[in-house]
């Protein structure tokens, strides 16, 4: 919802690898209004289990590039660096929310430059209650 009345996002998408144990979680993020694009995952040389869905998300982005106005890109990861900057310059990009301002690339402050936010800061508007929540469904 945040998305949509703070950024007029008509569609959002989420790049995730897909791991069957996190089906009500996909569930979930569907129900909210999110795409999800699936990508198979592996697991790296620790056993973590790894999505590497960023080529996937540049391919989208420009792919799409004359289907939408504005990108807001949710991402602290530095490897989309160029793909913000390119954006930035060619008057594409909305916004980069980064969820934590101490774990977000410096490559990715400097590329979005005055268009990035951090969602800890948002917290008190991006926070699940139930109080929110019951306010919301109420009539």
């Amino acid at each position: 919802m945040y998305l949509k009345e703070k950024y007029s996002v008509e569609r959002a998408y989420i790049f995730i690898g897909f791991v069957s144990l996190n089906q009500k979680l996909y569930d979930s993020l569907q129900e909210a209004g999110f795409i999800l694009k699936f990508k198979p995952t592996i697991p790296d040389s620790d056993g973590k289990i790894k999505g590497n869905v960023d080529a996937d998300l540049i391919l989208a982005v420009m792919v799409d590039w004359d289907k939408y106005d504005k990108a807001v890109v949710v991402s602290s990861d530095g490897d989309f660096y160029s793909l913000v900057a390119h954006l930035y310059d060619n008057a594409k990009l909305e916004v980069v929310l980064s969820p934590e301002r101490e774990t977000c690339s410096g490559l990715l402050k400097q590329s979005a430059k005055e268009k990035i936010q951090f969602m800890t800061d948002l917290h008190h508007k991006l926070e699940y209650t139930k109080e929110k929540h019951r306010l919301r469904t109420e009539p």
